[in-house]
């Protein structure tokens, strides 16, 4: 008998959440590695020369005793070779006489005849197979449960680093997911966000946050019964930890108020997690599908009195009382930069009398523009009116020659036919016969 085994692996169940099956089967695996130390049986040899692990040693633990045995598979040879594995016929013999060459036995070794260095290689075995048994659970249990939220208790702090125990398994706080907010001091109780389970030493580590906006969606999931039921619906948040978070919410039941649903009878529901969050601002708005609303309600608190939207740039321009700039801008640019953030729109806040002087300079470069095109305009057609000039010029200076042209060759035309009629008459007079004078009678 041995419970002083069996308490000790149950309480090891209980503390690292390991299943007791898989602790038995860890004992076992040390004793025959135990087995293989103290008697110095390494490897077996294929015919190939490859080198394997000796499969004729087995182990078992008694669940209920916590007995333990080791045992030895041996072959009946004529010739023996390997004392630990083979056995002569003789002795074969000796146990039985059904025995024979090539039957083979097993033999029962007790493990408390094991020497020191065996003892060790088993504390060893074991230490890894609980090591490797550990690291599978934190992956089965933890790789699901990435993107919600773990109750944890801050274990140890340095400078770069929170160590956080959230149960069965310790987690990691980055520099770079704390929120300034927060104290992080030893025994504190706090909410984490689980980012995602990776491995560092060849050992799993758990990435939790405190400045991830997704830790605000899943404080208001449990605190709000209308968003865990799906009636109202967190649309997108905006976060700079430590300082300031905005949240666009929208309720599909026209009888329910997204926003005063969030914030709860007198602000009980927001307040909570406002205390989890360590007094951190939550500004929360109502979503709206037309951009020109949903931008104006994400510069709240301050009151916007007109709102231009490119959707081209994906830009507006939004314009607020005078002394309301500041207040729209927040301290070092933070309410309009979380509110572009949220909305994803490109945010171009301007005062009353800014926006009057832009208005005035776009509708004077408009003045001086028309003016420039009038006097383009112009220029080309006086141009136009100048080159119509010189081609009529140019047309009246080439009729002009024609018509002397014309002139020249009608007077050589006329010339001529004067010729022609006096060469005509010449002909003619040479022609007629001389007239006779009548003779007398």
């Amino acid at each position: 008998m041995n419970p002083e085994l069996i308490e000790a692996l149950k309480l090891l169940e209980k503390e690292r959440g390991l299943d007791l099956e898989i602790l038995f089967q860890s004992i076992e695996e040390a004793l025959v590695s135990a087995y293989k130390r103290e008697f110095d049986i390494k490897t077996d040899r294929r015919d190939s020369g490859e080198e394997v692990e000796a499969d004729d040693i087995s182990a078992a633990v008694d669940r209920e005793t916590g007995e333990m045995r080791v045992y030895q598979t041996m072959t009946i040879v004529a010739e023996v070779t390997d004392p630990h594995s083979q056995l002569s016929l003789a002795d074969a013999k000796a146990l039985s006489d059904e025995l024979d060459l090539g039957d083979q036995l097993v033999r029962e070794v007790d493990p408390a005849d094991f020497g020191r260095l065996a003892a060790q290689t088993a504390k060893s075995v074991i230490n890894q197979r609980l090591a490797q048994a550990e690291k599978e659970r934190i992956h089965n249990e933890f790789s699901g449960r990435v993107g919600e939220l773990s109750a944890g208790v801050v274990q140890r702090k340095d400078r770069r680093e929170v160590t956080v125990d959230i149960g069965r398994a310790e987690a990691v706080l980055p520099n770079n997911e704390q929120s300034r907010l927060d104290g992080y001091t030893f025994n504190q109780r706090m909410k984490f966000y689980i980012m995602k389970v990776d491995e560092r030493r060849n050992r799993p580590v758990i990435i939790v946050s405190r400045s991830h906006p997704n830790l605000v969606r899943r404080l208001f999931e449990q605190e709000v019964p209308e968003i865990s039921s799906g009636v109202v619906e967190i649309i997108n948040i905006a976060r700079e930890a430590g300082s300031r978070t905005k949240m666009a919410v929208a309720s599909s039941d026209p009888n329910v108020d997204s926003v005063g649903a969030c914030v709860g009878q007198r602000g009980l529901r927001v307040q909570s997690i406002i205390d989890e969050l360590n007094g951190e601002k939550i500004d929360i708005i109502e979503w709206d599908p037309d951009p020109v609303v949903y931008i104006s309600h994400a510069l709240s608190p301050a009151k916007v009195i007109r709102v231009e939207i490119n959707e081209e740039e994906q830009s507006a321009t939004v314009v607020v009382p005078d002394h309301q700039l500041s207040l729209a801008i927040g301290r070092e640019g933070q309410n309009a930069r979380l509110a572009a953030r949220l909305t994803g729109w490109k945010i171009d806040i301007k005062n009353e009398a800014q926006y009057r002087e832009m208005l005035e300079s776009e509708l004077f470069s408009r003045f001086d523009q028309a003016l420039a095109e009038e006097e383009a305009e112009a220029n080309w057609a006086e141009e136009e009116f100048d080159s119509e000039m010189v081609g009529a010029d140019d047309w009246v200076e080439d009729e002009e020659f024609d018509l002397e042209a014309e002139v020249a060759a009608d007077r050589d035309s006329t010339e001529m036919t004067e010729t022609e009629e006096a060469d005509l008459t010449d002909d003619a007079d040479s022609a007629q016969p001389a007239s006779a004078e009548p003779a007398e009678l």
